[in-house]
């Protein structure tokens, strides 16, 4: 599914304009990413949480010339599922 066929959804679920449900979501996708460029957890109960990761500086090794490279450290956003959606998502 794309962003379209989301917005598409959304609208139709929640029975607004794709215009309103396209704002709704890009609203929502702002929102997460400004609070995980702050460091903050987003967690939505049942449905899972939204967090930063942080990676260690390391030395990696550059796989055409294997000479080592030092590789910076760096945050990456996370998504843990909730038990509801995993239950959801494992439902038969």
């Amino acid at each position: 599914m794309n962003k379209t066929e989301l917005v598409e959804a959304i609208a139709k679920k929640a029975d607004i304009s794709k215009k309103d449900a396209e704002a709704a979501l890009k609203a929502f996708t702002d929102t997460v990413g400004a609070q995980l460029k702050k460091g903050d957890k987003i967690q939505l109960v049942g449905f899972g949480t939204f967090e930063v990761s942080k990676r260690a500086a390391r030395t990696g090794k550059n796989p055409q010339t294997g000479e080592a490279i030092k590789i910076a450290a760096s945050k990456s956003p996370k998504f843990k599922a909730g038990k509801a959606l995993k239950d959801l998502v494992n439902k038969k």
